[in-house]
């Protein structure tokens, strides 16, 4: 990886959780299955064989991809942040466009971004728009619907 994995304990957390289901219990009970699969005979026409394999290849490669993000996560906690006059991450910022609609969001890692509940990853357009932004500041944002404004209202941190 050529950039750090920045992401919240929340969000690392949430990694970790995954990575102990899927290890410890979906794939013992997946593998438990596709061995009585197995014993039953002709694989060809097994549909509970040639499913528990390809659900296994797939639980394989998401632990694999969970490890590696793992190893590259550089947890940062948003509450030790010091300068909490500018945006930085895990803020939450409250930003008002040039329409007057004021939107609330909240810079967290790329691996637990969700826009829909207003939580964009640092890397995307938005976070590197506002980055070190302080309030009243004005940012432009290339958005896929154009160019935008947005002047920053306000800025949390965590406690």
């Amino acid at each position: 990886m050529d950039r750090p994995n920045y992401i919240t304990p929340a969000g690392y957390s949430a990694l970790r959780q995954e990575y102990e289901q899927l290890f410890a219990t979906e794939r013992p009970a997946l593998v438990e299955t596709i061995a009585w699969a197995a014993g039953n005979g002709d694989r060809s026409e097994n549909g509970d064989y040639i499913y528990g394999r390809k659900r296994l290849r797939e639980i394989d490669r998401r632990l694999g991809w969970l490890s590696k993000r793992m190893k590259a996560a550089k947890v940062v906690d948003p509450a030790a942040q010091e300068d909490r006059s500018r945006v930085w991450f895990g803020a939450c910022v409250t930003i008002v466009d040039e329409e007057d609609r004021e939107r609330t969001l909240t810079l967290v890692g790329d691996d637990e971004a969700d826009a829909g509940a207003g939580r964009v990853g640092w890397n995307s357009p938005f976070a590197r728009a506002l980055r070190g932004a302080g309030v009243g500041d004005v940012r432009r944002v290339d958005l896929p619907a154009g160019e935008r404004e947005y002047e920053v209202l306000a800025i949390r941190y965590p406690d």
